[in-house]
């Protein structure tokens, strides 16, 4: 791998979440791992871009699956699951087999479901997802135990949603990219304030916020001062929390994302 392929590499998944401006990308694989650290900065102009790029460079195939379930997740980062679903959907469609696309896809369509209320539904999928995540990317697995957490948040069972928090965090440990590291802790302070556990909430999310802006990542950094705003923050002001959470949605404004009004 050249220089210039491994650093977008190291900003997709790896130590370097922060580097910009990127490189240029020259292969699908550069391309999409271009968008996606674009996506972790709240650049998602760039994003889609890159992402509509590699739709038509790769043909179809596991490529092209995953730029469309990538697409549906910023989607869904702004907030509109309605409008991932049917990305999902045709990453399925264009998976073909391959575990790592499969995979995605279905995390993915688990999560849209998550996200309109067909709890059924996406423990269905998880389970699905679950079967094939042997083979497919490390990155995977952290991603099914992030939604499987969220499911645990909206059905009410709190100490799942925190077991299932605890192994992203442990699972993303391991892979080493640090996005996949501060989205974990997120996902584990939204669980412990689920839990009723405010005190390890706002610990757990003071210290993800730190990382989150030392690594520009602003939609992380967005969720976690709105989580903050909500429980309070020990290092923080109610005052700056508020700040922050305007001046980061703001941020991925200018960068091209959308939020949904819904």
């Amino acid at each position: 791998m050249d220089i210039e392929a491994d650093d977008l590499a190291q900003s997709a998944f790896g130590a370097r979440p922060d580097r910009w401006p990127l490189p240029p990308a020259a292969t699908p694989a550069e391309l999409w791992h271009r968008a996606v650290a674009a996506g972790g900065q709240g650049r998602y102009a760039s994003a889609f871009a890159d992402l509509e790029t590699l739709v038509r460079v790769a043909a179809g195939g596991p490529f092209a699956s995953l730029a469309h379930s990538t697409h549906a997740s910023f989607l869904r980062q702004l907030g509109d699951h309605d409008a991932a679903r049917p990305w999902d959907g045709r990453a399925w469609a264009l998976a073909d087999g391959h575990p790592e696309a499969a995979a995605d896809a279905l995390v993915g369509l688990a999560a849209d479901a998550l996200g309109t209320g067909r709890f059924e539904l996406s423990a269905d999928l998880l389970h699905r997802a679950a079967q094939i995540t042997a083979d497919a990317a490390p990155r995977i697995p952290v991603r099914l135990a992030w939604v499987s957490a969220e499911l645990a948040m909206f059905t009410g069972d709190g100490t799942a949603a925190v077991r299932h928090a605890r192994r992203a965090v442990d699972l993303a440990g391991a892979i080493g990219s640090a996005r996949h590291a501060v989205k974990s802790e997120v996902v584990l302070a939204a669980a412990l304030c689920s839990r009723g556990d405010v005190e390890a909430c706002r610990q757990v999310a003071d210290a993800a916020l730190d990382a989150a802006q030392a690594l520009a990542l602003i939609p992380l950094t967005w969720a976690l001062a709105c989580l903050l705003a909500d429980v309070g923050s020990a290092a923080l002001t109610p005052s700056a929390v508020t700040a922050l959470r305007d001046r980061s949605a703001a941020t991925v404004r200018v960068g091209g994302g959308v939020w949904s009004v819904r």
